[in-house]
């Protein structure tokens, strides 16, 4: 069975988590997703003016409460879950152009055998 078409996929915005089909528009990146609504909440924290002494680093973590980072913890997940599901469907389209396992390891870092354990239908 060939692998699905990036139509036929259950795709999700890798930051707000609303399915392709809530939002106007979804940009596919390599293996996460951004939709219309999120890159406009981006143009806006681009567009703000930060203050001189504001430290870049991102410690918004740091801030939230243990409720807030569990209550964050399902969406993670999700995002997780779309990208390993995102790589299983490229690995797909390789195996369906013939493309070995070795070749598939090699471009994960990972041995043939690796690949194939992780990636192959076969048990």
């Amino acid at each position: 069975m060939p692998a699905p078409s990036l139509a036929e996929q259950e795709i999700h915005c890798s930051f707000c988590a609303k399915p392709k089909a809530a939002v106007a528009k979804m940009i596919a990146g390599a293996g996460v997703y951004i939709c219309n609504e999120c890159v406009g909440l981006c143009n806006d924290v681009l567009n703000l003016t930060p203050a001189a002494d504001t430290d870049p680093e991102i410690s918004w973590p740091d801030r939230m409460t243990d409720e807030e980072i569990l209550e964050f913890l399902p969406r993670v997940a999700a995002v997780s879950a779309q990208v390993d599901a995102n790589l299983r469907v490229w690995v797909e389209r390789l195996r369906d152009r013939g493309v070995t396992w070795a070749r598939i390891g090699a471009a994960l870092g990972m041995t043939r055998q690796s690949a194939w354990e992780r990636f192959s239908d076969e048990d």
